[in-house]
């Protein structure tokens, strides 16, 4: 049965903390959700996220994602399929399990319909030089594998396949619903762009973005797109490879900088939050964007009522 129509439809990709990732949900109603969690998730951990959700989540078969792998892509990419297949949504988001909105369902949806052949996506043609020496040419020329958490990289150069811009951008988007097709027909029908990037080094941020940029595979993403992202990420200036957890005391920061000066446009999400550090910041967001409005008591313990 098809969720009933609402924009936009919501991918969140996880793996831990499942009250935090139960708390994103009450906060994305109504929107329909396609909920991928890591097949490495502990059973318990996995129950803990998935009993007795509402209607409008849907669970996506669940992948063995890892980092730097290829099998993030195909997660995505499976939330994609399920949200075409099951909605008519304008939009599809690609959230992680760590994210949280900043703007309640009317605000999000107002921006989409402002929008409604367009997509919010940041995407960097290669070379790119905040992505090293090689501007991430490297990532994808060179054969790559990833062994626990550590990069093996074959110094043995191949060609890149036809019809192919590459570009690069955060796995964290909006798509409309004709890019986010666009990506699966890729999948479906071009088989040896699924082979080439599953040697592709970290290839969540560069197989998506590079299918969009180019003209062969996308025709029309170029023109149709705001380059602009949606997400609100709480970088401290410090070196690091992945972004600091929030906490109460970057409230001041969320809220100043919510509005990005330059596109006139809110920042419908940010990311990272989580229950054990985060809770206080997350009832301060709750309150400022009117979201999970008459949780009960019982859901807050945790003692979420099957629908």
């Amino acid at each position: 049965m098809a969720i009933p129509t609402t924009a936009p439809a919501c991918i969140v990709l996880a793996h831990e903390d499942p009250d935090h990732v139960r708390r994103l949900i009450d906060a994305l109603d109504p929107f329909p959700v396609f909920l991928h969690v890591d097949a490495r998730t502990p059973e318990s951990v996995y129950r803990a996220m998935t009993d007795g959700l509402p209607e409008r989540v849907r669970l996506l078969p669940r992948i063995r994602t890892g980092w730097a792998k290829w099998e993030n892509v195909a997660a995505e990419v499976s939330g994609y399929r399920a949200a075409l297949e099951q909605t008519d949504a304008s939009h599809v988001a690609v959230l992680t399990g760590s994210d949280y909105p900043l703007a309640n369902p009317d605000e999000i949806t107002a921006v989409l319909r402002e929008h409604p052949e367009q997509s919010f996506a940041q995407v960097q043609p290669l070379p790119f030089p905040e992505w090293g020496r090689s501007g991430g040419y490297a990532r994808v020329r060179y054969p790559h594998w990833a062994w626990q958490k550590t990069m093996i990289r074959v110094p043995i150069p191949r060609r890149i396949p036809r019809d192919v811009v590459l570009a690069g951008g955060s796995q964290l988007k909006v798509l409309a619903r004709h890019h986010a097709a666009a990506v699966v027909d890729v999948v479906d029908n071009r088989p040896d762009l699924v082979a080439f990037w599953r040697r592709t080094w970290i290839a969540d941020e560069t197989f998506v973005p590079s299918v969009l940029n180019s003209p062969a595979l996308t025709p029309d993403f170029v023109e149709e797109h705001v380059p602009h992202t949606l997400w609100w990420i709480g970088w401290d200036g410090q070196a690091r490879k992945s972004p600091p957890w929030l906490t109460i005391e970057d409230g001041g920061r969320l809220f100043e900088q919510r509005t990005d000066a330059e596109q006139g446009l809110p920042l419908l999400f940010a990311r990272k939050f989580s229950t054990e550090r985060s809770a206080d910041l997350l009832d301060v967001v709750d309150a400022a964007f009117g979201l999970r409005v008459g949780r009960s008591a019982a859901t807050e313990a945790g003692q979420v009522v099957a629908p």
